[in-house]
């Protein structure tokens, strides 16, 4: 891995390092297989069993939604639901996370039943839900005209879920709602870690690699906490970069320490995004270009440029993520600590959590 090394201070955090080999869960989620990422356009729903299909209603045994299969005939020919109103829903469980990137929909074959426009909702849990959003709105997809042709939509942005919900907005106003779909997609490469608020994964960077100049570190979270330390990066002057989540917001805050010789820029502090403590995914990324920075949180990014001192950050070589440890007291960490997950952690391309698993 680039050399990179994967170590805890022993002197301070001994007992930090034992609490993260205990503490510390780590779920390795099916690999995607080479390409995938290139090529992540496989049909998902066919193969899928009956069980994997259910609906707010069905309007009989032959319209269930077990019949709901792209270019399929059992049964009644795709699911109808007992009354066609904006309250009804159609629902796939794909058995894990994967990334899905396109839909289809036909109505039910031979018929006057079809659904001209619908949202898509997904989930992790299949207990919480959300809405797939486009052009920073909630997105309504265009249907169908007829019976049996097929519309396929290419998602502009992937979805990463277990779920997936069609929920029909308009139908055929000379029939009912009348469905049959096929999702495209693929396995999602996925490597979390789970901290329970009292962990914290701390990585020592290799010293002879480290490009002062660039720095980018990208992960996602998802929590339940609206408090608490994602990343924190300390220097012997009192210079650290803190990435907290604050009352659901998350916020990046790049402290030059010394006011005295840095007075115009002691200190900076982005906030961006809200509610991100609903428990679904959020991704971050931190760019550090020479003064350059770039702090994204889902897609929205703020750019600025900092001062000519931003470049002299007194930084020690490591990084501690989901908490800080507090100097000489080993074991313990502040009380801000994460309670949730992360999901692939990279560190200038290093895989940070497939470091710890290999401790």
């Amino acid at each position: 891995l680039l050399g990179a090394s994967m170590n805890v201070n022993m002197d301070s955090v001994t007992e930090i390092f034992l609490k993260l080999l205990f503490l510390l869960s780590i779920h390795h989620q099916h690999m995607a297989v080479a390409g995938n990422k290139y090529n992540c356009d496989d049909q998902l729903v066919s193969s899928l069993p009956q069980s994997s299909f259910s609906s707010s209603s069905e309007l009989s045994s032959s319209h269930s939604p077990g019949f709901a299969r792209l270019n399929r005939r059992e049964g009644a020919g795709g699911w109808s639901p007992l009354v066609s109103n904006k309250y009804q829903w159609l629902q796939i469980d794909l058995g894990e996370r994967t990334e899905i990137t396109a839909v289809a929909t036909q109505g039910g074959y031979g018929s006057s039943d079809w659904v001209t426009s619908y949202l898509l909702m997904f989930s992790d849990s299949g207990q919480n839900w959300k809405q797939y959003r486009q052009e920073e709105s909630i997105w309504a997809f265009s249907g169908n005209t007829n019976a049996d042709s097929v519309v396929y939509y290419k998602l502009q942005h992937s979805i990463k879920a277990r779920f997936l919900r069609f929920v029909p907005l308009d139908w055929n106003p000379n029939g009912r709602i009348g469905m049959r779909i096929e999702v495209y997609g693929c396995t999602y490469r996925s490597e979390v870690v789970g901290f329970d608020g009292k962990s914290c994964l701390i990585y020592t960077l290799n010293k002879k690699l480290i490009n002062a100049l660039k720095d980018v570190i990208s992960l996602k979270f998802k929590t339940m906490q609206s408090d608490g330390i994602l990343l924190h990066r300390e220097g012997q002057n009192g210079d650290h970069i803190t990435m907290e989540l604050t009352k659901g917001k998350l916020s990046l805050l790049i402290n030059l320490g010394d006011t005295k010789t840095h007075p115009s820029n002691a200190q900076i502090n982005i906030t961006l995004g809200s509610l991100l403590d609903d428990q679904h995914w959020h991704s971050v990324l931190i760019e550090h270009f020479n003064n350059q920075v770039n702090f994204t949180v889902d897609k929205h990014t703020h750019h600025f440029h900092a001062k000519g001192e931003f470049s002299y950050l007194d930084l020690d070589y490591e990084l501690s993520f989901g908490g800080i440890p507090v100097p000489g007291k080993s074991g313990t960490l502040s009380q801000r600590n994460f309670h949730g997950c992360f999901e692939n952690i990279y560190y200038n391309g290093v895989n940070i959590i497939d470091l710890a698993r290999k401790h």
